[in-house]
Protein backbone atom coordinates (compact mmCIF):
# COMPACT_ATOMS: atom_id res chain seq x y z
CA UNK A 1 0.00 0.00 0.00
CA UNK A 2 1.29 3.44 -0.95
CA UNK A 3 0.83 6.50 1.25
CA UNK A 4 1.25 9.53 -1.00
CA UNK A 5 2.54 12.97 -0.04
CA UNK A 6 1.38 16.50 -0.92
CA UNK A 7 -1.57 15.44 -3.08
CA UNK A 8 -4.02 17.88 -4.69
CA UNK A 9 -7.59 17.24 -3.56
CA UNK A 10 -9.15 19.01 -6.55
CA UNK A 11 -10.18 15.71 -8.23
CA UNK A 12 -11.64 14.45 -4.96
CA UNK A 13 -14.17 17.19 -4.12
CA UNK A 14 -17.15 18.21 -6.24
CA UNK A 15 -16.60 21.92 -5.54
CA UNK A 16 -13.31 21.53 -7.41
CA UNK A 17 -11.32 23.37 -4.75
CA UNK A 18 -7.57 23.05 -5.29
CA UNK A 19 -6.20 22.45 -1.82
CA UNK A 20 -3.60 19.86 -0.89
CA UNK A 21 -3.33 17.00 1.59
CA UNK A 22 -0.03 16.43 3.34
CA UNK A 23 -0.66 12.65 3.27
CA UNK A 24 -3.12 10.62 1.18
CA UNK A 25 -4.03 6.92 1.10
CA UNK A 26 -6.82 4.70 -0.17
CA UNK A 27 -8.26 1.70 1.67
CA UNK A 28 -10.33 -1.31 0.60
CA UNK A 29 -10.70 -3.16 3.91
CA UNK A 30 -10.23 -2.96 7.66
CA UNK A 31 -6.85 -4.67 7.19
CA UNK A 32 -5.73 -1.72 5.07
CA UNK A 33 -6.84 0.62 7.85
CA UNK A 34 -4.92 -1.39 10.45
CA UNK A 35 -1.78 -1.00 8.34
CA UNK A 36 -2.28 2.74 7.90
CA UNK A 37 -3.07 3.49 11.55
CA UNK A 38 -0.03 1.57 12.75
CA UNK A 39 2.39 3.78 10.84
CA UNK A 40 4.28 5.70 13.54
CA UNK A 41 4.68 8.86 11.46
CA UNK A 42 0.87 9.08 10.96
CA UNK A 43 -0.45 8.22 14.42
CA UNK A 44 -0.75 11.74 15.80
CA UNK A 45 -1.88 13.50 12.64
CA UNK A 46 -5.45 14.75 12.04
CA UNK A 47 -7.33 12.37 9.78
CA UNK A 48 -10.32 12.71 7.45
CA UNK A 49 -12.18 10.14 5.35
CA UNK A 50 -13.25 11.01 1.81
CA UNK A 51 -16.13 9.34 0.04
CA UNK A 52 -17.35 11.11 -3.07
CA UNK A 53 -16.24 14.52 -1.78
CA UNK A 54 -19.73 15.82 -2.52
CA UNK A 55 -20.79 17.19 0.84
CA UNK A 56 -17.83 19.29 1.83
CA UNK A 57 -16.17 22.62 1.34
CA UNK A 58 -12.39 22.56 1.73
CA UNK A 59 -11.24 25.96 2.91
CA UNK A 60 -7.49 25.35 3.19
CA UNK A 61 -4.76 22.70 2.85
CA UNK A 62 -5.18 19.65 5.09
CA UNK A 63 -2.10 19.17 7.25
CA UNK A 64 -2.83 15.55 8.04
CA UNK A 65 -3.92 12.27 6.44
CA UNK A 66 -6.77 11.98 3.92
CA UNK A 67 -8.23 8.47 3.60
CA UNK A 68 -10.18 7.61 0.43
CA UNK A 69 -12.81 4.90 0.94
CA UNK A 70 -12.52 2.37 -1.90
CA UNK A 71 -14.43 -0.48 -0.22
CA UNK A 72 -16.68 -1.96 -2.95
CA UNK A 73 -19.33 -4.65 -3.19
CA UNK A 74 -23.10 -5.17 -2.84
CA UNK A 75 -24.76 -8.34 -1.52
CA UNK A 76 -28.19 -9.61 -0.48
CA UNK A 77 -27.92 -10.95 3.06
CA UNK A 78 -31.51 -11.82 3.97
CA UNK A 79 -34.86 -12.21 2.20
CA UNK A 80 -38.35 -12.41 3.74
CA UNK A 81 -41.80 -12.56 2.15
CA UNK A 82 -42.02 -8.79 1.61
CA UNK A 83 -38.52 -7.45 2.36
CA UNK A 84 -34.90 -7.81 1.38
CA UNK A 85 -31.82 -6.81 3.36
CA UNK A 86 -28.98 -5.53 1.19
CA UNK A 87 -25.45 -4.73 2.37
CA UNK A 88 -23.41 -2.22 0.37
CA UNK A 89 -19.80 -1.37 1.13
CA UNK A 90 -18.90 2.22 1.95
CA UNK A 91 -16.96 3.03 -1.20
CA UNK A 92 -19.89 2.25 -3.52
CA UNK A 93 -21.24 5.23 -5.45
CA UNK A 94 -24.64 6.10 -3.96
CA UNK A 95 -26.56 6.63 -7.21
CA UNK A 96 -25.10 3.47 -8.73
CA UNK A 97 -26.33 1.61 -5.64
CA UNK A 98 -29.82 3.08 -6.14
CA UNK A 99 -29.78 1.93 -9.78
CA UNK A 100 -28.70 -1.56 -8.66
CA UNK A 101 -31.69 -1.69 -6.30
CA UNK A 102 -34.05 -0.56 -9.07
CA UNK A 103 -32.68 -3.20 -11.46
CA UNK A 104 -33.61 -5.82 -8.84
CA UNK A 105 -36.98 -4.14 -8.16
CA UNK A 106 -36.04 -3.38 -4.55
CA UNK A 107 -37.97 -0.37 -3.26
CA UNK A 108 -37.26 2.36 -0.73
CA UNK A 109 -34.36 4.33 -2.19
CA UNK A 110 -35.93 5.52 -5.46
CA UNK A 111 -36.64 8.99 -4.03
CA UNK A 112 -32.95 9.30 -3.21
CA UNK A 113 -31.88 8.98 -6.86
CA UNK A 114 -29.02 11.11 -8.21
CA UNK A 115 -27.77 12.23 -4.79
CA UNK A 116 -23.99 12.53 -5.15
CA UNK A 117 -21.58 10.78 -2.83
CA UNK A 118 -20.94 7.29 -1.52
CA UNK A 119 -22.86 4.72 0.50
CA UNK A 120 -20.45 5.19 3.41
CA UNK A 121 -21.16 8.91 3.61
CA UNK A 122 -24.95 8.53 3.41
CA UNK A 123 -25.63 7.77 7.11
CA UNK A 124 -23.30 10.51 8.34
CA UNK A 125 -25.54 13.11 6.73
CA UNK A 126 -28.75 11.06 6.95
CA UNK A 127 -29.21 12.03 3.32
CA UNK A 128 -32.73 12.86 2.23
CA UNK A 129 -34.77 14.11 -0.71
CA UNK A 130 -38.36 14.21 -1.92
CA UNK A 131 -39.93 13.09 1.34
CA UNK A 132 -37.54 10.22 2.13
CA UNK A 133 -34.50 10.04 4.41
CA UNK A 134 -31.83 7.38 4.70
CA UNK A 135 -33.06 6.41 8.16
CA UNK A 136 -36.35 5.26 6.56
CA UNK A 137 -34.55 2.37 4.83
CA UNK A 138 -31.66 1.87 7.25
CA UNK A 139 -31.06 -1.39 9.14
CA UNK A 140 -27.49 -1.29 10.46
CA UNK A 141 -23.94 -0.33 9.58
CA UNK A 142 -20.45 -1.62 10.22
CA UNK A 143 -17.70 0.75 11.34
CA UNK A 144 -14.01 0.83 12.05
CA UNK A 145 -13.37 2.51 15.41
CA UNK A 146 -10.16 4.45 14.94
CA UNK A 147 -9.03 4.71 18.61
CA UNK A 148 -9.34 0.94 19.25
CA UNK A 149 -8.98 -0.34 15.66
CA UNK A 150 -12.01 -2.57 16.29
CA UNK A 151 -15.11 -3.27 14.20
CA UNK A 152 -18.38 -1.97 15.73
CA UNK A 153 -21.99 -2.38 14.56
CA UNK A 154 -24.53 0.46 14.85
CA UNK A 155 -28.31 0.10 14.67
CA UNK A 156 -30.79 2.91 14.01
CA UNK A 157 -30.97 4.00 17.65
CA UNK A 158 -27.17 4.05 18.02
CA UNK A 159 -26.82 6.31 14.97
CA UNK A 160 -28.96 9.07 16.53
CA UNK A 161 -30.32 10.19 13.18
CA UNK A 162 -31.78 13.68 12.85
CA UNK A 163 -32.42 16.10 10.00
CA UNK A 164 -29.14 15.84 8.04
CA UNK A 165 -27.53 14.69 11.27
CA UNK A 166 -26.14 11.57 12.95
CA UNK A 167 -23.81 10.65 15.79
CA UNK A 168 -20.99 10.46 13.22
CA UNK A 169 -21.42 14.14 12.39
CA UNK A 170 -21.57 15.23 16.04
CA UNK A 171 -20.31 13.56 19.21
CA UNK A 172 -18.37 10.81 17.40
CA UNK A 173 -17.11 12.92 14.53
CA UNK A 174 -13.72 11.66 13.38
CA UNK A 175 -13.79 8.51 15.54
CA UNK A 176 -15.38 6.07 13.09
CA UNK A 177 -15.02 5.00 9.47
CA UNK A 178 -18.13 3.47 7.91
CA UNK A 179 -17.21 0.24 6.15
CA UNK A 180 -20.67 -0.94 5.04
CA UNK A 181 -24.37 -0.11 5.36
CA UNK A 182 -27.25 -2.62 5.40
CA UNK A 183 -30.61 -1.46 4.04
CA UNK A 184 -34.10 -2.84 4.66
CA UNK A 185 -35.92 -2.62 1.34
CA UNK A 186 -39.22 -3.83 -0.10
CA UNK A 187 -39.30 -6.50 -2.79
CA UNK A 188 -43.05 -6.14 -3.40
CA UNK A 189 -45.90 -3.96 -2.12
CA UNK A 190 -43.65 -0.92 -2.43
CA UNK A 191 -44.51 2.18 -0.41
CA UNK A 192 -44.55 4.94 -3.01
CA UNK A 193 -43.91 8.53 -1.92
CA UNK A 194 -45.23 10.96 -4.53
CA UNK A 195 -46.30 13.87 -2.37
CA UNK A 196 -43.11 15.96 -2.33
CA UNK A 197 -42.02 18.45 -4.96
CA UNK A 198 -42.93 17.99 -8.63
CA UNK A 199 -42.92 14.18 -8.77
CA UNK A 200 -46.64 13.86 -9.50
CA UNK A 201 -46.47 16.69 -12.04
CA UNK A 202 -43.77 14.89 -14.02
CA UNK A 203 -45.64 11.57 -13.83
CA UNK A 204 -48.83 13.27 -15.07
CA UNK A 205 -46.95 14.88 -17.94
CA UNK A 206 -45.66 11.45 -18.92
CA UNK A 207 -49.20 10.07 -18.58
CA UNK A 208 -48.06 7.50 -16.01
CA UNK A 209 -51.20 6.43 -14.18
CA UNK A 210 -49.75 3.55 -12.15
CA UNK A 211 -46.20 4.59 -11.20
CA UNK A 212 -43.44 2.11 -10.49
CA UNK A 213 -40.37 2.72 -8.35
CA UNK A 214 -38.41 2.96 -11.60
CA UNK A 215 -40.76 5.67 -12.93
CA UNK A 216 -40.44 7.63 -9.69
CA UNK A 217 -36.65 7.45 -9.92
CA UNK A 218 -36.70 8.66 -13.52
CA UNK A 219 -38.98 11.57 -12.58
CA UNK A 220 -36.67 12.60 -9.74
CA UNK A 221 -33.60 12.34 -11.95
CA UNK A 222 -35.32 14.64 -14.46
CA UNK A 223 -36.27 17.15 -11.75
CA UNK A 224 -32.85 17.17 -10.11
CA UNK A 225 -31.05 17.47 -13.45
CA UNK A 226 -33.13 20.51 -14.35
CA UNK A 227 -32.36 22.30 -11.08
CA UNK A 228 -28.86 21.22 -10.06
CA UNK A 229 -25.63 21.82 -11.98
CA UNK A 230 -23.41 18.93 -13.00
CA UNK A 231 -20.27 19.10 -10.79
CA UNK A 232 -18.22 17.99 -13.79
CA UNK A 233 -19.18 21.26 -15.48
CA UNK A 234 -19.73 23.69 -12.58
CA UNK A 235 -18.20 22.97 -9.17
CA UNK A 236 -20.81 22.63 -6.44
CA UNK A 237 -21.86 20.51 -3.49
CA UNK A 238 -25.60 20.41 -4.07
CA UNK A 239 -27.72 22.08 -1.42
CA UNK A 240 -25.36 24.20 0.65
CA UNK A 241 -27.81 25.04 3.46
CA UNK A 242 -30.29 23.02 5.49
CA UNK A 243 -33.99 23.87 5.34
CA UNK A 244 -34.57 25.56 8.72
CA UNK A 245 -37.25 24.35 11.11
CA UNK A 246 -38.96 27.13 13.07
CA UNK A 247 -41.72 27.37 15.65
CA UNK A 248 -45.28 27.50 14.33
CA UNK A 249 -45.85 30.84 16.08
CA UNK A 250 -42.83 32.36 14.35
CA UNK A 251 -44.06 31.04 10.99
CA UNK A 252 -47.51 32.54 11.62
CA UNK A 253 -45.90 35.94 12.33
CA UNK A 254 -43.82 35.70 9.17
CA UNK A 255 -46.91 34.75 7.16
CA UNK A 256 -48.49 38.06 8.11
CA UNK A 257 -45.45 39.96 6.88
CA UNK A 258 -44.63 37.71 3.92
CA UNK A 259 -47.92 36.16 2.68
CA UNK A 260 -46.14 34.06 0.03
CA UNK A 261 -43.76 32.34 2.46
CA UNK A 262 -43.69 28.56 2.05
CA UNK A 263 -43.81 26.20 5.01
CA UNK A 264 -44.31 22.49 5.66
CA UNK A 265 -45.75 21.58 9.10
CA UNK A 266 -43.83 18.79 10.81
CA UNK A 267 -45.09 16.16 13.28
CA UNK A 268 -43.17 17.80 16.15
CA UNK A 269 -45.16 21.02 15.76
CA UNK A 270 -42.47 23.02 13.99
CA UNK A 271 -42.56 24.24 10.38
CA UNK A 272 -39.88 23.52 7.77
CA UNK A 273 -39.18 26.53 5.55
CA UNK A 274 -37.35 26.01 2.23
CA UNK A 275 -33.95 27.68 2.53
CA UNK A 276 -33.87 28.17 -1.24
CA UNK A 277 -37.02 30.31 -1.08
CA UNK A 278 -35.55 32.45 1.72
CA UNK A 279 -32.29 32.95 -0.17
CA UNK A 280 -34.11 33.82 -3.39
CA UNK A 281 -36.24 36.43 -1.59
CA UNK A 282 -33.03 38.08 -0.43
CA UNK A 283 -31.96 38.56 -4.04
CA UNK A 284 -29.20 35.97 -4.25
CA UNK A 285 -30.55 33.60 -6.90
CA UNK A 286 -28.29 33.77 -9.96
CA UNK A 287 -26.06 36.42 -8.37
CA UNK A 288 -22.34 36.09 -9.03
CA UNK A 289 -19.54 37.52 -6.91
CA UNK A 290 -16.11 36.99 -8.44
CA UNK A 291 -15.54 33.28 -9.01
CA UNK A 292 -18.55 32.08 -7.05
CA UNK A 293 -22.26 32.68 -6.75
CA UNK A 294 -25.76 31.29 -6.20
CA UNK A 295 -26.94 29.02 -9.03
CA UNK A 296 -29.48 30.56 -11.40
CA UNK A 297 -31.83 27.54 -11.32
CA UNK A 298 -31.63 26.88 -7.57
CA UNK A 299 -30.64 29.54 -5.04
CA UNK A 300 -29.75 26.90 -2.46
CA UNK A 301 -26.77 25.77 -4.53
CA UNK A 302 -23.50 27.70 -4.31
CA UNK A 303 -21.19 27.23 -7.26
CA UNK A 304 -17.55 27.52 -8.24
CA UNK A 305 -17.28 29.06 -11.71
CA UNK A 306 -13.77 27.71 -12.12
CA UNK A 307 -11.19 29.34 -9.91
CA UNK A 308 -12.92 30.01 -6.59
CA UNK A 309 -11.13 29.26 -3.35
CA UNK A 310 -12.83 27.65 -0.40
CA UNK A 311 -12.51 30.95 1.47
CA UNK A 312 -14.42 32.78 -1.29
CA UNK A 313 -17.30 30.31 -1.22
CA UNK A 314 -17.47 30.37 2.58
CA UNK A 315 -17.46 34.19 2.57
CA UNK A 316 -20.42 34.14 0.17
CA UNK A 317 -22.23 31.63 2.40
CA UNK A 318 -21.80 33.92 5.41
CA UNK A 319 -23.18 36.89 3.47
CA UNK A 320 -26.24 34.87 2.44
CA UNK A 321 -26.71 33.62 5.98
CA UNK A 322 -26.57 37.17 7.37
CA UNK A 323 -29.05 38.55 4.82
CA UNK A 324 -31.62 35.82 5.57
CA UNK A 325 -31.22 36.46 9.30
CA UNK A 326 -31.78 40.21 8.85
CA UNK A 327 -34.80 39.87 6.54
CA UNK A 328 -36.63 36.94 8.14
CA UNK A 329 -35.07 36.46 11.57
CA UNK A 330 -34.18 32.88 10.60
CA UNK A 331 -30.70 31.41 10.91
CA UNK A 332 -29.90 29.01 8.06
CA UNK A 333 -27.01 26.67 8.75
CA UNK A 334 -24.67 24.88 6.37
CA UNK A 335 -25.60 21.38 5.28
CA UNK A 336 -22.14 20.75 3.85
CA UNK A 337 -19.16 20.04 6.07
CA UNK A 338 -16.83 23.02 6.04
CA UNK A 339 -13.28 21.74 6.52
CA UNK A 340 -10.50 24.03 7.70
CA UNK A 341 -12.30 27.14 8.94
Amino acid sequence: MQIQQNISLKPYNTFGIDVRAKHFATFESSDDLNFIFNQNNLKNLPKMVLGGGSNMLLVRDFEGLILKNNCRGIEIIKVTENEVFVKANGGENWHEFVLWCLEHNFGGVENLSLIPGTVGASPIQNIGAYGVELKDVFYELSTYHIPTQKIEIFNTENCQFGYRESIFKNTEKGNYIILSVTFRLTKNKHHLNLSYGDIQTVLDRKNIKIPTIQAISEAIIEIRSSKLPDPAKIGNSGSFFKNPEIEATQFADLKLKFPNIIGYPLPNGTVKVPAGWLIEQCGWKGKRIGNTGSYAQQALVLVNYGNATGEEIWALALQIQDSVKVKFGILISAEVNVIGR
